[in-house]
């Protein structure tokens, strides 16, 4: 059985979950009996898949010619862009059995042909909150395309699932099966990180419908009553000016703070911290539940979409039309030591259900029904 992994998620991301999903799933796959994976990229600045030493056997000289040739200011992207371009036609024009692409871009599609493809949904966020997104893009057309004409589909979520039907009823719901994903986040010993002592943590982009603006309004009283507790915002960018405005309008700027981290330092955020908020409007699956749930962090979020199947009895669940609810539950879990250790047991609890061994074989079994 050979199978072609679409590039364009490497191209788009250089850290992600999307590509983490990809390069776990496949670095498993691609050890099994009787599978043959084709990976169709010349170079990416993707770290997942240049670290993982089942994938980058091709990558490992290119990286270091890319490397060596940007040391001496010399440009590579035409390069790069026409190498992964004559990589991709070359793929196509071999024998294989199943394609698999790794986002919604519909341009494999000519080439293809009448090859099986699986598609992997991992959130309906464009068409629940299209006034979040330019009118310009493109992803929810070309995803209704793609549930369409692929053979069988992946939710990562029951919640997925459902959204998909619900949003899409001509689609038939016999050909969407539910595969979760794992847990990669690991505790790197040896490694320091700056922290302040007591801090509640924010992970990844703060925009619209993440709710960071809530959040912090949420909290805003707890704050101010003690000067010694901080918000960490884990990744994510800079704080825009509109950010820093409302940070200082509150007179909070030296307790809420942006730090940027290596793949390696995240878990220490989460082991540090007080909880974990996150007060996301919509998640597909949820990966920092997960990460947060492995690191022994309590985690607090919303009463909804992905986030109690994902969590299940680890969630402190707060109400996310009601600011004064997630106030009580933090204030609740900094302040009851026996409650958040024994929200941390049912975290370490809850995530060893999630397993990219287990996924890898699901995924494996439904890409061997496509065909």
């Amino acid at each position: 059985m050979k199978i072609v992994l679409d590039p364009q998620i490497f191209h788009q991301q250089e850290y992600g979950g999307i590509s983490r999903y990809y390069t776990e799933i496949f670095s498993i796959i691609s050890r099994k009996e009787n599978v043959e994976l084709d990976i169709p990229i010349y170079a990416t600045s993707n770290v997942y898949l240049n670290e993982d030493v089942h994938l980058n056997k091709k990558l490992k000289g290119v990286v270091l010619l890319i490397k060596t040739l940007n040391f001496f200011g010399i440009s590579v992207r035409k390069k790069i862009k026409k190498g992964n371009e004559r990589l991709f036609k070359k793929a196509m024009k071999q024998d294989y059995n199943l394609f698999v692409p790794t986002y919604y871009d519909t341009y494999f599609l000519e080439s293809i042909g009448a090859k099986p493809f699986v598609l992997t949904v991992y959130d309906m966020i464009h068409e629940l909150f299209p006034q979040y997104f330019d009118e310009m893009d493109m992803n929810s057309k070309n995803k209704l395309v793609l549930l369409e004409k692929a053979t069988k589909i992946i939710a990562v979520s029951n919640n997925t699932k459902n959204d998909i039907v619900k949003i899409y009823p001509h689609i038939d719901a016999s050909k969407i099966k539910v595969i979760y994903h794992g847990n990669s986040i690991k505790i790197t010993p040896n490694c320091s990180v700056d922290l302040p002592l007591n801090y509640i943590l924010f992970v990844g982009t703060r925009y619209n419908y993440k709710n960071f603006t809530f959040f912090i309004n949420a909290i805003f009283e707890l704050l101010k009553k003690d000067s010694s507790l901080h918000v960490v915002c884990a990744g994510g960018g800079e704080f825009s000016e509109d950010e820093i405005e409302h940070i200082r309008s509150l007179g909070l700027e030296n307790q809420i703070i942006y730090k940027r981290f290596e793949e390696n330092e995240l878990g220490h955020f989460y082991q540090k911290a007080r909880c974990f908020v996150f007060p996301s409007l919509y998640e597909g699956f949820g990966i920092p539940v997960l990460e947060s749930m492995a690191c022994g962090c309590p985690v607090i979020l919303g009463n909804h979409s992905s986030f109690p199947e994902v969590a299940g009895e680890a969630g402190i669940y707060f109400d996310i039309t009601k600011s004064e609810d997630l106030y009580e539950k933090v204030n609740f879990i900094l302040n009851d030591a026996n409650a958040r250790n024994e929200f941390i047991q049912k975290g370490y609890k809850q995530v060893a259900k999630f397993d990219w061994e287990d996924a890898a074989n699901k995924c494996l079994e439904l890409y061997k029904k496509s065909i």
